[in-house]
């Protein structure tokens, strides 16, 4: 083991971060397509990640190592993954979901992580440490906010338009091409043809570009995915989550602005109070956080011994 060495993962839905420090220096940051390692068995995908790691760390293993994953989503899941990476590590681990990444990557210690990329969830922890969540369901059922939601809901309202026998807004014909069609009664079929939060998630841009050309449609899918984001945080106020601190963060939120000033508007409706802030740095950061925290709870605790 390499008593100076510390290990963050952040695992997305797409794209998985696996960083290495040793004090200042960065010794290792990679990044995987997730689909390439995870299967979503877990005691399968326990062993793959441990390997990667153990080979970035030259076959050994770190001091201790902090893992934020996407489909973690209770304290169950996050417990029992943990023990697997620490039994094939041999080394202290701590596994939290991906979101709760966002306020120590801020350089925080308490506050709501809320994460909008492949697909969202907002995630915090009440005063003695229970997990707190909302979201997280998947594209099909919730996922507000996300690039797979956002072209659900684009899909939808161009349906109702052309119901109505309206074809001006610009969404129609952006959507449609990002798709690869001219053919709107196609819409439908192709979206259908095209599994997978991932896939959907690609057309996004789509939605983006649709709002700056002018689109009443597009403007309106934004606002409604931010206003969704703040839903989700404003459900786990009401559940006792601290709400003085809210960041946001991945990759549709921290890419478009226009879906953090809709997040921004809907928070400050929702909680005043509260101070939102969009996350600059990679959460992965704030995994090789958690580990420096780990690291430091053990040697306190030696301490007292």
């Amino acid at each position: 083991m390499d008593q100076n060495l510390l290990a963050g993962v952040d695992i997305g839905g797409t794209k998985t971060r696996i960083m290495g420090r040793r004090g200042s220096s960065l010794l290792f940051d990679k990044t995987l397509v997730t689909d390439e390692w995870r299967i979503r068995q877990m005691e399968v995908d326990a062993a793959k990640l441990a390997a990667i790691v153990a080979e970035l760390c030259g076959g050994s293993s770190p001091a201790a190592m902090a893992v934020g994953a996407h489909g973690c989503d209770t304290d169950e899941q996050c417990r029992r993954f943990q023990a697997l990476l620490s039994a094939h590590l041999k080394t202290s681990v701590q596994v939290v979901n991906d979101a709760e990444l966002m306020v120590p990557a801020a350089g925080y210690d308490d506050g709501i992580g809320v994460v909008a990329g492949t697909g969202s969830i907002a995630v915090a922890r009440t005063a003695d440490g229970k997990m707190l969540a909302a979201g997280g369901w998947g594209w099909i059922l919730g996922d507000e906010g996300s690039a797979a939601a956002l072209v659900r809901e684009a899909a939808k309202a161009i349906r109702r338009t052309l119901d109505r026998g309206q074809e001006g807004d610009p969404l129609i014909a952006m959507l449609m091409r990002e798709i690869g069609t001219d053919d709107q009664t196609k819409l439908g079929i192709l979206l259908n043809e095209t599994r997978g939060a991932a896939a959907w998630g690609r057309y996004a841009n789509a939605v983006f570009d649709a709002a700056n050309a002018g689109s009443p449609l597009a403007s309106r899918v934004i606002k409604e995915g931010g206003e969704g984001l703040a839903a989700l945080v404003q459900l786990l106020i009401e559940r006792g989550a601290n709400a003085s601190l809210v960041v946001a963060g991945g990759g549709v939120i921290a890419e478009q602005p226009m879906l953090m000033d809709a997040f921004v508007e809907a928070m400050a409706s929702l909680s005043p109070a509260s101070r939102v802030i969009l996350l600059r740095e990679p959460p992965v950061i704030g995994a090789v956080a958690l580990a420096a925290r780990l690291v430091a709870d053990e040697a306190q605790s030696r301490g007292r011994a």
